[in-house]
């Protein structure tokens, strides 16, 4: 997601890792990777497919595109944990995430099998977050936008990234039902 789309005005790679460490407040960002999928099916459950399609703001995502993002993020995270475990302090490249977003057509696909995804990969990826020794969590990549990002970083990152998207499918789900 570009600054502009998740509510962040382009801030320094140390102040984007602390802004999603924060959302946390304290919460243990296991448990709360654990309760994403629930989330999202609760989300597809309660709302129709126009309301998850519709755009409420423009130049923004609709809230079944960011339901394809975190899909898509699922398994950049997963791809970069195992990567970081398996290498030494290895390059790791950001996303287009408004490329993926359009070229993968996350708004004409059906928030089901989004959702669906998603709940295939993140059992798959916690099961590593899991068993990770405390060593494990001091490795780290290079990210080429962030630079240094140790594991003990990373899962906090993406425990708050998925509260922010939660937050914001709810207020453009709230949006478009005020405009409909």
């Amino acid at each position: 997601m570009t600054p502009a789309q998740s509510g962040f005005s382009s801030p320094p790679a140390d102040s984007y890792r602390q802004k999603l460490i924060n959302l946390l407040a304290g919460r243990d960002p296991i448990e709360v990777l654990s309760q994403t999928a629930a989330a999202l099916d609760d989300i597809v459950a309660r709302h129709p497919v126009a309301v998850l399609r519709a755009r409420p703001f423009e130049g923004k995502w609709t809230p079944n595109e960011i339901i394809g993002h975190l899909t898509d993020t699922e398994w950049v995270y997963g791809y970069r944990l195992r990567l970081i475990l398996s290498e030494h302090d290895p390059a790791i490249l950001g996303t287009r995430q408004d490329a993926w977003v359009a070229a993968l057509r996350h708004n004409e696909r059906e928030p089901s099998e989004l959702a669906r995804i998603f709940r295939t990969l993140r059992p798959l990826n916690l099961e590593v977050w899991r068993r990770m020794s405390k060593a494990d969590f001091e490795r780290t990549g290079q990210h080429n936008e962030r630079g240094h990002e140790p594991l003990h970083e990373m899962l906090p990152m993406l425990a708050g990234h998925d509260l922010s998207h939660l937050a914001q499918i709810e207020r453009y789900i709230q949006a478009a039902g005020q405009r409909t």
